[in-house]
Order: structure tokens, then C-alpha cells, then sequence
């Protein structure tokens, strides 16, 4: 299994996942053009998607999707929710095939879960995609680590967690009051300590990489948010890395 982290931030966000010669993308908030750009600075180059999954339905999230689905002719997952909210942005896709949160779908050898996230969006979804004994869970734009997510990402060998800001950057910052509000709420984004702190509670000796994701460019730092991690972590056994707004990370093995 790869795993090719295109694009993370509140400016597009976008990754990929590629086993035994499919390739499955989550999220398209990049433009078609610059998405297929991100997979061959990955080191994925002639990819062959099968699905895109979406998280939910904000911009950074959904911007690409329509034009994305309609390149490559794979259908769209998502939560009833997500396709409710998206309205009309997606445009015409190949096929719309809704995925309750708490469902799964087969793909080759490859299963995708999806699970509800608190976050202010229309009933949206986070992932664990399971191979071969070897188990990845995305979770990002979320307000609180609550039971059902913890349930959901235990045992993870990887995951994709949000470590959106620095609360002390966040509220000295030039943001206005109530979008510092909203950021900060339970349905808002995981401040570096709140998301170290679920991390510590999944923290185990078969989690092997840890992306962190969804950094605000203004309200935190790459230093800030793997200090928060390793803090926890220790790091000598693991790939810890911060996901990028302006390139793709290069693909990484999972087990």
C-alpha cells in the first residue's frame, strides 16, 4: 500500500492511496490539472483510480471533484449528507453512490469505512481503509475527539490526523472573533493539543506512520505541530511528517 498525500490545508486538500495496481483518491480540492501534477510528484505516475471518496462537501474539499470523477470515469462516495451539501458543485459525475457513515464498501482487496466527524458541515465522514492486516484511518476537519472516533482509528498501523492550529496563535491572531469562534468549537478544527492527546490514546506499537494534516498556515507551524506529536509519541519507531498546502509528500509504504 502507498500512500500519497497531494495537497492538506485550508487551500485545497487532497490524497491517494494506491494497492496492487488501483488507486483510490479521498478528497479533490485541487483543480484535475493540478491534482494529476500532485500524483507524478508523488512518484505515482499512470495511476489507475477506481473511486474518489469525499469527506464532505466545504470547497477545499470538493472544489476538483466533479471534473476529477468525470477524467477518469470513477464514481463518488460520500455520505448522504455531503451530496446534499454539495449542491450543484459537482456537476455531472459518472456515478453518485452514497455511503452512510458507519457502512462499508469492498474494493479489490481493499475495504473503506466511513465514520461520522464533528465538524460544521452536512453529516460528514472520516475513513479507515483496511488491507492485508494493515489498517490507515483519515481523520480531519473535526471540532473534538470524541468515543466514536477513537473507536474507529484504534489500532491503525497509519493514519492522517488534523493538527490544525496553535490556540495560542489562533486567538492572538488577525483572525475575526467569530471565525476564531468557530475554529475553536467542538464542531470546528483540532487544535495541536487536542489532536495530540487522541493520538496518545492510539498510540501503540503497530502504528508505524503518522501524517499531520490540515495545519492553518496562519494560526500554526510545521515545528508547533510535530512537537505536539512527538511529545507523545517519542518518534524513534515511527514516520511522523506534516502534510503540505503548496506540493505533494512524496508516497509513502504502509505496511
Amino acid at each position: 500500500m502507498k500512500l500519497a498525500v497531494l495537497a492538506s490545508g485550508s487551500g485545497g486538500n487532497a490524497l491517494a492511496i494506491v494497492h496492487e495496481g488501483v488507486a483510490i483518491f479521498f478528497d479533490a480540492g485541487l483543480s484535475c490539472r493540478e491534482h494529476t501534477r500532485r500524483l507524478e510528484q508523488a512518484g505515482l505516475r499512470g495511476v489507475n483510480p477506481v473511486a474518489l471518496f469525499l469527506t464532505h462537501e466545504h470547497t477545499d474539499h470538493v472544489s476538483g471533484a466533479g471534473v476529477i470523477a468525470r477524467k477518469w470515469e470513477i464514481p463518488v462516495f460520500a455520505s448522504p449528507g455531503t451530496f446534499r451539501g454539495s449542491g450543484g458543485r459537482l456537476g455531472r459525475i459518472p456515478e453518485a453512490v452514497p455511503l452512510e457513515n458507519g457502512c462499508t464498501v469492498e474494493m479489490n482487496s481493499i475495504s473503506v469505512t466511513g465514520f461520522s466527524l464533528p465538524h460544521d458541515a452536512d453529516d460528514p465522514s472520516g475513513y479507515v481503509i483496511a488491507w492485508n492486516g494493515g489498517r490507515l484511518g483519515i481523520a480531519t476537519d473535526l471540532g473534538s475527539p470524541g468515543p466514536l472516533v477513537e473507536q474507529m482509528l484504534s489500532g491503525c498501523s497509519s493514519l492522517v490526523l488534523e493538527f490544525n492550529h496553535d490556540r495560542n496563535l489562533l486567538w492572538s491572531g488577525s483572525y475575526p472573533w467569530p471565525l476564531k469562534q468557530r475554529i475553536d468549537s467542538c464542531t470546528g478544527h483540532l487544535s495541536n493539543e487536542a489532536a495530540a492527546s487522541l493520538l496518545e490514546s492510539l498510540n501503540h506499537e503497530g502504528l508505524e506512520v503518522c501524517v499531520l494534516a490540515h495545519l492553518s498556515e496562519e494560526n500554526n507551524r510545521p515545528g508547533l505541530a510535530l512537537e505536539a506529536a512527538r511529545n507523545v509519541l517519542g518518534g524513534e519507531r515511527m514516520t511522523i511528517l506534516t502534510g503540505k498546502q503548496e506540493s505533494s509528500l512524496p508516497a509513502l509504504d504502509l505496511e
